[in-house]
């Protein structure tokens, strides 16, 4: 058999895994959790599998993408693609940490408002973020809104009643329904397939909602278990706590939110947000694999560039 057909085979059974024609994967462990519990289902043996983070004093999300165990008995290779919050605010060690990486693409789903009010991010010498928007829907326009009304009447009436977590959900939809979306996530995509890209890094302001889709994704492509992708998407929750709880606690010091709990449906990723966008998949493309292929327009040879790229076969599991 040619290269070319193995790897299109490759990626048909990829896409085969992804909408779970093969055994399901066990359930996903709670979200504090960035470990993963030791399983076992039918022939693929998983072991406890370490989220691996990169400890920066400016961002808290950073994360290597690889390490995860696949369904078809490989593992995803580390130092390729890294998901992270935004990077404005790294301190020169950060950046000279950053560098140690070998980064030679870095993508930034933030639109422009974010990237007024927060800032461009702070790379190494010789690498410019590449601008990618994916739409919030508005959100972080009606967040600065809400917040700087100082006013709790009209931030409960904004925000509370359930309507932060409704916004949330309707955000998550239109990762799927939006042609714009689609086509950020998928170009996106295609680079990381690229088998001339260097190391890329994605990301978005807290590193959770648009990088948090994108990672469930492209995990999902590679022939990861769902509930590790799952896992993988709610770890935002441990590694965001303690910064996110800051926030509130300045925001409550400073008078200007007298309940800034009323932002933790923001700050936090949710297993029915995630259950939003692919409920939205199923109802629209059918499932996983018609959203790789036709909401996101990849075809097997991409999906099978993916596969060699990111993917090391023949991995024992012990």
């Amino acid at each position: 058999m040619s290269r070319a057909r193995i790897r299109l085979a490759i990626a048909v059974l990829a896409s085969a895994l992804a909408i779970g024609t093969l055994p399901a994967a066990a359930h996903a462990a709670p979200a504090h959790s960035a470990t993963a519990p030791a399983t076992t289902a039918g022939r693929y043996h998983q072991r406890a599998e370490t989220i691996r983070q990169i400890p920066l004093q400016g961002a808290v999300n950073v994360r290597d993408l690889g390490g995860y165990r696949t369904w078809t008995g490989g593992q995803v290779r580390q130092g390729l693609v890294y998901r992270s919050d935004a990077l404005g605010k790294l301190t020169p060690a950060d950046v000279t940490a950053l560098s140690g990486l070998g980064l030679r693409k870095v993508v930034d789903f933030r639109i422009p408002m974010e990237l007024r009010y927060d800032g461009a991010d702070r790379l190494p010498a010789g690498l410019t973020a590449t601008s990618r928007p994916v739409s919030d829907l508005g959100l972080y326009g009606t967040l600065l809104g809400a917040i700087s009304s100082g006013d709790p009447a009209t931030q409960e009436q904004m925000l509370g009643g359930g309507r932060a977590e409704s916004y949330m959900r309707d955000i998550y939809r239109t990762f799927v329904t939006s042609p714009e979306n689609r086509a950020q996530f998928a170009t996106t995509l295609r680079e990381i397939a690229d088998g001339g890209q260097g190391p890329l890094l994605y990301h978005c302001t807290s590193g959770k909602d648009r990088t948090g889709w994108m990672s469930y994704v492209l995990l999902r492509a590679l022939a990861v278990p769902e509930s590790t992708a799952t896992r993988d998407y709610l770890a935002s929750n441990t590694f965001r706590a303690a910064y996110d709880a800051q926030v509130r606690a300045g925001l409550k010091q400073s008078g200007r939110m007298q309940d800034p709990d009323l932002l933790i449906p923001l700050q936090e990723v949710r297993q029915d947000y995630l259950d939003a966008a692919t409920a939205q998949m199923a109802a629209d493309y059918g499932g996983f694999h018609g959203y790789l292929t036709d909401g996101l327009g990849l075809d097997l040879r991409t999906l099978a560039k993916l596969q060699t790229k990111l993917v090391r076969q023949g991995v024992s599991a012990q």
